[in-house]
């Protein structure tokens, strides 16, 4: 395993080949299940892509490879960007914050259990077909736009969507800025994301943060602890007075990319701030998935969860 100590030095081996491991909860598991076969270049020295960076505006940069603990606990991050230190606190299990990395949470690749089994092919793995489509897909998409059946897991692309953050790579062009939205392709069965082999995420850019927010996080899961969400929602409102002057919502668990609920927002733009108004935002959600048989469950997993986190943006 290579350990460069400069963001040079770390692009130049991933274009030679292989694959980035940063905090290792993902490439190690998938490397013990024949799903990672490397060589891996470890992130681990380069000091260059750790901790945040305030900009005279009061924007912060936040190196890939600052911890999802680190960033949970921060408490500028907190008072500036409320909706990405919530979803960061309440995600997976401590062990897994305080190694996993912001940049590994956006790159992860998907849970499906018919990609990580090597007993199967599918579209993920350069083969033809989706063998969760036909078998269980009880953890699958709501939201059906792709050959691929399996949602996209990051909880923080889902919280950074609704600041319309952006991410900075090293590229085979060079230097390269892409919104966080653009990140990933809900339409692509191949993919998790766009970025290419021998692509390197250095940053995560967001704007200045807006007085008057209140935000929220909120997972449904089939247990209590350490289990990946079926649906998770991150609600940010901006108020004025007893009005809502701005909202964002996103949804993940539920697509093959985290998605952002503009009907909503819409809903909430220009009524009064209170938790009452939550319901009535959210009544059309079902009606706008489509979902598989075994997903049915998550059209209205999606309502109620995307409401309880406004009720709290709201309270």
């Amino acid at each position: 395993m290579s350990a460069p100590t400069d963001v040079a030095a770390a692009a130049a081996l991933l274009e030679r080949g292989g694959e980035a491991r940063a905090g290792g909860t993902d490439v190690m598991a998938r490397a013990a299940a024949g799903a990672a076969p490397g060589p891996f270049t470890d992130l681990g020295r380069v000091a260059g892509l750790r901790g945040t960076e305030w900009d005279s505006a009061g924007a912060a940069r936040i190196g890939a490879t600052t911890t999802v603990a680190r960033i949970a606990a921060d408490p500028a991050l907190r008072e500036a960007y409320p909706a990405l230190t919530a979803t960061a606190a309440a995600l997976a299990t401590p062990q897994i914050r305080a190694v996993g990395t912001l940049g590994g949470n956006l790159l992860q690749r998907n849970r499906c259990w018919y990609f990580r089994n090597p007993a199967f092919s599918c579209h993920q793995d350069g083969g033809a077909g989706c063998p969760a489509r036909e078998g269980d897909h009880r953890h699958g998409t709501v939201f059906d736009t792709s050959p691929c059946v399996a949602p996209h897991p990051s909880s923080l692309a889902a919280a950074l969507l609704v600041y319309g953050a952006r991410v900075e790579a090293v590229r085979s062009g060079g230097p390269s800025v892409l919104p966080v939205a653009d990140l990933y392709d809900p339409a692509d069965g191949a993919r998790d994301h766009v970025l290419a082999a021998g692509d390197l995420l250095t940053a995560v850019l967001l704007p200045p943060p807006a007085a008057g927010e209140t935000a929220a996080y909120r997972r449904a899961t089939g247990r209590s602890r350490a289990e990946w969400p079926m649906v998770e929602a991150v609600a940010r409102v901006v108020r004025d007075g007893g009005r809502v002057t701005a909202a964002a919502v996103a949804a993940g668990g539920v697509a093959r990319a985290p998605v952002r609920l503009p009907e909503v927002e819409a809903a909430l733009v220009g009524g009064a701030a209170d938790p009452s108004a939550a319901a009535e935002a959210v009544a059309g959600l079902p009606g706008r998935c489509s979902p598989l048989p075994g997903t049915r469950y998550k059209a209205t997993l999606l309502r109620d969860t995307v409401r309880d986190a406004l009720e709290q943006a709201l309270a």
